[in-house]
């Protein structure tokens, strides 16, 4: 039998996202509608689908996938229009406190309501440890030289939870990156659980450009967790300092590497429009 299923679009910074909210209902084999539910002709449209769900460990549960069904850790941009979404509905966790604990794969994450428009969220402290990453390099990945596809980068490896390489080039722009990302997602030779990649010109010690491929969706117009990484990387580089503006191609985010080792991330969450869809 068809299931009629209700939806809210959302973006942050243009990053867009199907939201469902599954407190009330279950939707099997989430994973194979994925394709459909993003595909911008003949679905809704997305680069990712995300959950609301109940946690028995925090105030509420989010779950991320991508159009190839794949389920990734965390969403720095996902998780500020999960905070824009309940706080627009007047949830009462929320409504009190502005601020809520969300349960991820990437552990329980913070994001706290500063307008009704921005969210500030606390992502933690970055992995640092190649292995950790998870790379197959050992220590610090900080400018080490690779070779993938039969040409040399320099990459800066951070984990927000989720694994990221960070390049830096003199040309965010011209770089190509329809062709240069999927042979860096994919090497998993050096990237066991493949990687999301962003190349990054420096503007300023306060201020860089990005642009973003995100392991399993492709371009995409921001990253909350990368603009986290890069942030992160630049500092590690001696490139900028702890408190970076990130320029994306969607809009800007505003990251923060604070003393006490964690990246506070902030930045705009709309809601698109809402309906229904027929599976």
């Amino acid at each position: 039998m068809p299931t009629t299923v209700p939806f809210v679009k959302m973006h942050g910074a243009g990053n867009d996202f199907v939201m469902l909210d599954l407190r009330k209902m279950k939707l099997p084999q989430l994973k194979k509608k994925a394709a459909f539910l993003l595909d911008r002709r003949f679905g809704i449209g997305g680069d990712q689908i995300i959950t609301i769900e109940p946690s028995k460990k925090a105030d509420y549960r989010m779950r991320i996938f991508n159009a190839d069904g794949s389920e990734v850790e965390m969403c720095g941009n996902g998780i500020r229009c999960f905070a824009k979404y309940l706080w627009d509905r007047k949830e009462k966790i929320i409504r009190k406190t502005g601020g809520l604990a969300v349960e991820t794969l990437a552990g329980i994450i913070r994001p706290k309501m500063i307008d009704d428009n921005r969210v500030q969220v606390d992502m933690g402290e970055p992995i640092l440890d190649g292995r950790a990453v998870p790379t197959t390099l050992d220590g610090q990945v900080v400018d080490r030289a690779v070779k993938i596809a039969g040409a040399e980068y320099r990459i800066t490896a951070v984990s927000m939870g989720n694994p990221h390489a960070v390049i830096f080039t003199d040309d965010v722009d011209g770089t190509p990156l329809e062709k240069v990302g999927p042979p860096i997602e994919t090497a998993t030779d050096l990237f066991p659980k493949r990687i999301n990649v962003e190349f990054v010109e420096v503007m300023s010690k306060s201020k860089v450009k990005a642009r973003v491929w995100e392991r399993g969706s492709g371009i995409t117009l921001a990253c909350g967790t990368g603009a986290c990484a890069v942030a992160v990387a630049s500092a590690l580089n001696g490139k900028t300092g702890r408190k970076v503006a990130v320029h994306l191609p969607g809009g800007r985010l505003d990251i923060e590497w604070t003393k006490e080792n964690r990246v506070l991330m902030t930045g705009p969450a709309a809601e698109v429009f809402a309906g229904t869809i027929t599976l």
